[in-house]
């Protein structure tokens, strides 16, 4: 059985930094591309980065290209989000997700496994 468990959310102010990361256990995760989405109150899940199995290659989406970096670290099992010059519209529930066939690049990608997410608030 494979489990994600995302952390590092909170509350951050306009401007501040928070570094996600999201822990993967149960089978190595050198065999899968990895995302993070989000979904904010009242909106759908959208794609914010992935990166496939060997970190070589990464997607963003247009809201965060420039502020958020995706990395991994397969002897670890761990992947990260780290989010720059966050904004009030990032506040969201920020979710892990792992998939065996590829590197997704849309929001409504079905992935395989998917974290329980963890919050991040942005205040203004």
């Amino acid at each position: 059985q494979v489990q994600l468990v995302e952390s590092g959310g909170g509350l951050v102010q306009a401007g501040g930094s928070l570094r996600l990361a999201c822990a993967v256990s149960g089978r190595s995760i050198s065999s899968y591309a990895m995302g993070w989405f989000r979904q904010a109150p009242g909106k759908e899940r959208e794609i914010v980065a992935s990166i496939n199995w060997s970190g070589g290659r990464t997607y963003y989406s247009d809201s965060v290209k420039g502020r958020f970096s995706i990395s991994r670290d397969n002897a670890k099992n761990t992947v990260y989000l780290q989010m720059n010059s966050l904004k009030p519209e990032d506040t969201a529930v920020y979710y892990c997700a792992a998939d065996s066939r590829r590197m997704p690049e849309s929001s409504d990608y079905v992935m395989d496994y998917w974290g329980k997410g963890t919050l991040v608030i942005v205040s203004s």
